[in-house]
């Protein structure tokens, strides 16, 4: 399917094809084919329907495929069983979609741009074909997110002790976070409306999942209803996956020390979700030919969407260039 770009008059085209035995979906945004192309692995949902109320205009100077990976969004089937979402074969996935797009925009490399889960699967994609790519971009990047998980559980349950939220503590205290107990069912069932209570989820000033999330999926112009269900049936089956046990208990920092492409990594401040810290110290001690890591001051999960005019002049002018003037000064290399 292909249509003008209701926001600017530009190309935005729902695209399938059989990836790796599985029919997978995808949209593409462009205004200009010539244009560089951006890969973009999505975390737990796919983001795609949040474009219209948080555009970026990145397609101006990219064209832009936003994949929704096996088992979810567009890509979501019942039969697909969790066990089978393996680290390893969404890598394989992620480097078949990229040659996808080298051979439809006649490219040698493409950029791989990847957000929080996504992050995991780019880092190693990247790490295992650097010649396929131009650059990675890990935005609130993983390294090792029950690490993560248990710095936000601490964080959480001491605000809502400074705040005196009772329930919230009560029920945080009943469900601890731990490298051998791991994330319980109970914190799961809380965290994201903590987070987000607390402005340190999806957004710094989203404070609902329901409204911020939730109801714009609903409300989208782009997917069918089946296709809107599939979006919440894929992030459910997520969390009894093989990908999301094998997210929690690996550290990055160990399996992927060294890349061997320009690296660059957006990060919001108030993150909780992905630990800020735990991304700038792997950005600061990864070796790459090139990297920088980037501070946004004013976001928490999504520094795309809240910050997207810093994002796309990072892009611009540093990502495309091949340079990192931009970034943290403490933690650029050359």
């Amino acid at each position: 399917m292909k249509k003008a770009d209701r926001r600017r008059g530009g190309i935005s085209e729902k695209v399938f094809a059989d990836i790796n035995g599985i029919r997978q979906g995808m949209f593409i945004e462009y205004t200009d084919v010539a244009n560089p192309v951006i890969l973009f692995l999505h975390g737990g949902l796919p983001e795609h329907f949040l474009a219209e109320r948080y555009p970026n205009r990145l397609d101006e100077n990219f064209t832009l495929a936003c994949w929704e990976r096996r088992g979810s969004g567009l890509s979501y089937s019942p039969g697909i069983p969790p066990e089978t979402l393996t680290a390893e074969r969404l890598v394989a996935d992620t480097l078949a979609v990229t040659e996808f797009l080298r051979a439809r925009f006649d490219k040698g490399k493409i950029y791989l741009m990847a957000h929080s889960g996504g992050t995991f699967i780019g880092l190693q994609a990247a790490a295992r074909a650097p010649e396929m790519f131009a650059a990675y971009i890990g935005v609130a990047q993983i390294v090792h997110q029950l690490k993560s998980e248990m710095l936000a559980h601490e964080y959480l349950l001491r605000r809502f002790r400074q705040v005196g939220n009772r329930s919230m503590v009560r029920k945080l205290e009943a469900a601890p976070v731990s490298l051998t107990a791991g994330t319980p069912d109970g914190y799961l069932a809380v965290r994201d409306e903590a987070m987000h209570r607390l402005g340190v989820g999806t957004m710094a000033d989203m404070t609902s999942v329901a409204r911020g999330i939730f109801w714009p999926s609903v409300l989208s112009p782009d997917y069918t209803p089946r296709e809107k269900i599939g979006l919440w049936r894929g992030k459910r089956s997520v969390g009894a996956s093989a990908f999301w046990h094998e997210m929690l208990g690996t550290d990055l920092a160990e399996r992927v020390p060294q890349l061997d492409l320009p690296a660059y990594f957006f990060h919001g401040r108030y993150d909780c979700t992905v630990n800020y810290e735990l991304a700038r110290a792997y950005a600061a001690q990864v070796r790459a030919p090139l990297k920088g890591f980037y501070t946004f001051d004013r976001s928490a999960h999504s520094p795309l969407l809240e910050e997207p005019a810093r994002a796309r002049r990072i892009l611009v002018e540093d990502v495309l260039a091949g340079v990192n003037n931009l970034a943290d000064p403490s933690l650029c290399s050359v």
